[in-house]
């Protein structure tokens, strides 16, 4: 799941920065905003126009860095179960182990993220459906057949959906494009 820095993609410049120009500035700021968020005085902030800008895209480029990591290790995980080890039991069970466990991180990431309200109350939506998928995820891997692994694809396949949605509400939340893949 590596993202340009580490093994666990976090520590790329944008993360380290959070999309703020850099400065003691930009840490009292960040601190503040948080802070109002917390206390829900997101409102006087927005009256700060540049500073709530700066923050709405650092909020905006902590949650790209988590979700690409994220898509390209689940890429990487999936891709080989439509092809090469469609029928090889040992490496489909590898392949899902290790979706379940980029699910998990993505979650655990996501939460460490300090959102306005709204968008909080669809991260941990979306934290409680994705802890769903790999919990069935997971469950795919005890298969001691190919046929039994394969007999969770219309399971797994359904339990995209609700996080899809949730993925979109999020990104539209803070002002993001809609993903290319979820």
């Amino acid at each position: 799941m590596a993202a340009a820095g580490d093994e666990h993609g976090e520590s790329s410049e944008l993360s380290r920065s959070g999309g703020l120009p850099a400065g003691r500035g930009r840490d009292r700021l960040t601190r503040l905003a948080v802070a109002a968020m917390a206390l829900g005085l997101a409102a006087p902030l927005a009256g700060c126009g540049a500073h709530a800008r700066a923050l709405h895209r650092a909020l905006a480029t902590q949650y790209l860095v988590i979700a690409r990591a994220g898509n390209r290790r689940l890429e990487a995980d999936f891709g080989p179960l439509e092809g090469r080890d469609r029928s090889h039991l040992a490496a489909a069970k590898a392949d899902l182990g290790d979706a379940a466990a980029t699910e998990r991180l993505f979650d655990r990431r996501l939460l460490r993220i300090k959102f306005p309200p709204d968008t909080e109350r669809v991260a941990r939506d979306l934290y409680r459906i994705n802890q769903a998928r790999a919990r069935l995820t997971a469950a795919a891997v005890a298969s001691i057949s190919m046929s039994g692994l394969h007999a969770y694809e219309p399971a797994l396949d359904a339990a995209n959906g609700p996080v899809e949605g949730a993925v979109k509400t999020i990104r539209r939340q803070l002002g993001l494009p809609p993903p290319d893949t979820s």
